[in-house]
């Protein structure tokens, strides 16, 4: 704990803040950094919503948020009863005008007006705009206001344009911070470090020696209770155009001269502007999309999407893309990107694949080494060397796996990734927040591809729950004398 630093005071409005993603992740991730004695005395937290609370029914529903989301052990009834001290609520529909917006405002000017005031939009993204301008009307943006957008940040590249300008008309763009949870996971963070920090590693990290990389992001879960809200999404748009971009950038980035927000962000969207577009007439041979149909997960019988829906999509649950990165480190390296409902296995990994040795001394060419970075679960660094069999007389070989676990000093579990992003808006760091810029070419990219696929220029694929995913996402790396890395180990 006592690595951890303590933030100025600070003021917390979270919108939306009876719904799950609060009580799920936002309010257990804010008693943790209490209980790591980063979070003042006198913060405060304010949750808004339409529901009609007043401050006790909400301090109840939060206590047993933190009571069913959090490991008991870490439970100590002090810090809970001195974390709910800490919350507040005032019943207001944030989208529209009305006297409840004077209740919110009567609980901010009990604190200092000068002090850090962060508003947190965890509503539909079509409200954001909405919100922006009553802050403004009320009186409520101050110069060291800041406020974090949750995503999806649009559908699409008109709709992004639309809630970028909304918020953008009221907040300046060093004080919107566009949330993405997967930079806050410690294991993507660690991408730069391993490449960095480490000179075996980035003497070998280019086209010279890599052959091909694999950016996974697969759950054992279906849609469930948010299938009404997938069929919107898709597998592309919920995790592709913004969580695996972003993984895709800190592998694939040139090295920035800092770790300086606007260093880093720069070198992530040069990335984003470099990727090769894909458009109707490739869009067939280097994409794949699915929907997962009845299966077997964990030894239980699960419906397919359809059935879990109850009427025909075209949405699809799995999507595998080939991307190519058109810089010289880069060159002729395919970067496989999938993100699948009802896998196999609950897996995030980067798996880095180097090009064989050049050598025929041992017989046959020695297999492929393989760098694997697993994001979660098992958060770790795995890399596969050939080496010679021990059991054996003759100078055969096989391969040997050093495995290094990411562990916490003393055992401690991961901090959830909201934990680290939520203090950084108070501290005013943006370097794991998505710039504007950024949003809009990661939807240049990923928009001809949700078009060819709506103009079925690709073919609906299916794929047993339980399964890897379709034949055919098999064969787009086959057509590169690739295989995925489940199938190679």
């Amino acid at each position: 704990m006592e690595h951890f630093q303590q933030v100025e005071p600070f003021d917390y409005v979270i919108f939306g803040a009876t719904g799950d993603l609060t009580m799920r992740k936002l309010l257990p991730a804010l008693y943790n950094r209490l209980r790591m004695d980063q979070i003042p005395d006198d913060a405060c937290i304010i949750g808004a919503a339409r529901t009609e609370l007043d401050r006790e029914a909400y301090v109840a529903r939060a206590r047993d948020a933190l009571e069913r989301f959090l490991p008991s052990d870490i439970l100590s009834p002090g810090l809970v009863e001195r974390f709910l001290a800490r919350l507040d609520y005032v019943t207001l529909d944030s989208s529209r005008e009305g006297p409840q917006w004077e209740n919110l405002k009567a609980l901010l000017a009990k604190t200092q007006p000068d002090r850090v005031r962060v508003y947190y939009f965890a509503t539909a993204p079509q409200l954001y705009g909405g919100i922006s301008e009553n802050l403004h009307r009320y009186g409520l943006i101050t110069p060291t206001s800041r406020v974090v957008l949750e995503k999806p940040i649009g559908t699409d590249m008109a709709t992004a344009t639309a809630i970028n300008d909304g918020v953008g008309q009221y907040f300046p763009e060093k004080q919107i911070y566009r949330i993405d949870h997967y930079l806050g996971k410690e294991t993507v963070q660690n991408v730069l470090a391993l490449r960095f920090a480490n000179p075996l590693m980035n003497a070998a990290w280019s086209a010279e020696h890599i052959e091909s990389v694999q950016i996974t992001a697969a759950e054992t879960v279906g849609v469930e209770g948010r299938a009404a809200y997938y069929d919107t999404s898709g597998a592309l748009r919920d995790m592709i155009q913004n969580h695996l971009l972003q993984v895709l950038c800190l592998v694939a980035m040139e090295a920035p001269d800092s770790l300086e927000a606007d260093a880093v962000r720069n070198a992530k969207l040069a990335v984003l502007n470099a990727l090769r577009p894909i458009t109707d007439a490739t869009a067939a041979t280097e994409t794949v999309r699915a929907q997962y149909t009845a299966g077997v997960v964990d030894g239980e019988n699960v419906p397919g999407y359809l059935e879990e829906l109850g009427k025909p999509s075209a949405t699809e649950t799995y999507a595998a893309i080939r991307a190519w990165v058109d810089t010289p480190r880069w060159k002729g390296v395919p970067f496989y990107i999938r993100t699948a409902k009802r896998s196999g296995r609950k897996v995030s990994e980067i798996v880095i694949t180097f090009r064989p040795a050049a050598t025929t001394m041992f017989g046959a060419t020695p297999a492929s080494n393989r760098l694997v970075l697993r994001v979660q679960p098992n958060e770790g660094v795995e890399l596969r060397l050939n080496v010679k069999n021990p059991a054996l007389d003759v100078y055969n070989l096989h391969t040997a796996d050093l495995d290094a676990k990411i562990r916490m000093e003393g055992g401690m579990p991961f901090p959830d990734s909201y934990e680290r992003l939520l203090l950084d808006a108070v501290r005013g760091d943006p370097v794991l927040f998505i710039r504007r810029d950024e949003v809009e070419a990661a939807w240049r990219w990923a928009e001809p591809i949700l078009d060819a696929w709506k103009h079925d220029k690709v073919p609906m694929q299916t794929y047993s729950a339980g399964s890897y995913g379709p034949e055919q996402a098999t064969r787009l790396l086959a057509g590169h004398g690739d295989t995925w890395h489940e199938a190679a180990e």
